[in-house]
């Protein structure tokens, strides 16, 4: 692996107060305990700050057991493949009715999940939501005009795209939460705004290269709070958890009154990813109501010239290839498992941490959510599992509305 860069020219490391260091020195015990210094796996995750969801909505509708459009033998079998996974909740929504809710192990539909990277995906619609209020004039808009500690660096060619398609240039994610590595200090630091601002790396060119990481990510709550004047978690609330009739959820913050966290750990129910789901389903329109810019959605699906499978904040069918993962597609580290090809070549999905995943797929009108742990490892997860057992279960003439997802 290359040595992290130095700092910038003339940058010290981010202060921190005696309390601030504290708080940090438990999270790096925490992140680096796992689960026998974590058994809830939430205990990280603090401070958090309540991101109020609809005071009222509609429930989504359920079709009546028998009446359901997915045959029940691919229901069950999807039930059972989640059942098998540590999955927490289950969700197939089809053509505007839910035909499966299971939740497992105890877990019910009000109990919130820990989103991990499943957070992206909000971020990028946060993204969206300011554009069409005008609070960001375009994807195109340089990220310097609101993170205007930038604008004499080399990082003012950072756009507003690049901070959610992994493309500002920003050094990858590191394999070591070390509490004096970068890595560590950009993502559990009671400071972290500062240190990803002025301090963590810029390796290549904005908008040359793809290379995942948290940083451009969380910076995304930065961008939004600068650009609109508003709290990420009020932003959140008013723009999109209440107009998608959402419930409650919690964002982390670095410190009590602090920054949120917009690449990480949100909290809320399984319901929230089924309703944004549903949204870029629907091209960014709820209700007739239009959340999102015309064409932001399918900007949001197109993948960049640096990684076919990866668009803004969420993944694509791309052609297939039996094992993809989050980084560089020339990079080794791990990569899921995709045993065929997609059955609908428009699936796009959000996939997190722990295989939380949420596919999408316009052509057939389904949205499929799985929450929970991460999977036994063997035998190992499969992504395609899920959405093709599903596909496979709708009606030949509706299963014929889609393409499958091109060979390698």
């Amino acid at each position: 692996m290359a040595p992290v860069p130095a700092l910038p020219a003339g940058t010290a490391p981010t202060a921190l107060t005696p309390d601030e260091e504290a708080l940090y020195r438990d999270r790096v015990a925490l992140i680096n305990g796992g689960r026998a210094a974590d058994p809830t796996g939430t205990a990280l995750y603090q401070p958090l700050e309540r991101i109020p969801g609809a005071p009222s909505a509609s429930p989504i509708a359920m079709r009546k057991r028998g009446r359901q459009v997915i045959a029940p033998a691919a229901l069950a079998a999807a039930e059972d493949y989640a059942g098998r996974n540590n999955s927490s909740a289950l969700l197939v929504w089809h053509d505007g009715k839910l035909e499966l809710a299971t939740y497992f192990n105890g877990r019910t539909a009000s109990e919130p999940v820990v989103a991990r990277s499943l957070a992206k995906p909000v971020a990028a619609v946060a993204v969206g939501r300011a554009i069409d209020l005008g609070n960001i004039r375009s994807l195109d808009q340089p990220a310097s005009d609101f993170i205007t500690e930038w604008r004499s660096s080399d990082r003012r060619q950072i756009l507003v795209r690049h901070l959610i398609d992994m493309r500002a240039g920003f050094l990858a994610q590191g394999p070591t939460f070390d509490g004096a590595s970068i890595w560590a200090r950009a993502y559990l630091g009671p400071r972290h705004e500062r240190v990803m601002i002025d301090e963590y790396p810029l390796t290549h060119t904005p908008g040359t290269r793809y290379e995942y990481s948290n940083t451009p990510a969380d910076l995304v709550a930065v961008l939004i709070e600068r650009a609109t004047g508003r709290r990420y978690a009020e932003f959140l609330s008013r723009e999109i958890f209440q107009p998608l009739g959402a419930p409650d959820g919690q964002v982390w913050l670095n410190r009590p009154g602090g920054v949120a966290h917009a690449g990480c750990c949100l909290l809320a129910p399984p319901e929230l990813w089924l309703r944004l789901g549903i949204l870029l389903l629907q091209d960014g329109v709820w209700e007739r109501r239009r959340l999102l810019p015309p064409g932001y959605v399918q900007a949001m699906v197109t993948p960049t010239p640096q990684n076919p499978w990866a668009g803004m904040s969420v993944y694509v069918a791309g052609r297939y290839t039996g094992r993809r993962g989050a980084g560089h597609p020339d990079v080794a580290a791990p990569k899921t498992l995709h045993s065929e090809p997609y059955l609908a070549s428009d699936l796009f999905l959000f996939d997190g941490n722990a295989n939380q995943v949420v596919y999408i797929v316009p052509s057939l009108s389904l949205v499929i959510v799985r929450t929970g742990e991460q999977p036994p490892g063997a035998p190992e997860w499969d992504n395609t599992v899920l959405p093709n057992t599903i596909i496979r279960g709708l009606p030949e003439q509706v299963r014929g509305r889609a393409v499958a997802q091109p060979g390698p």
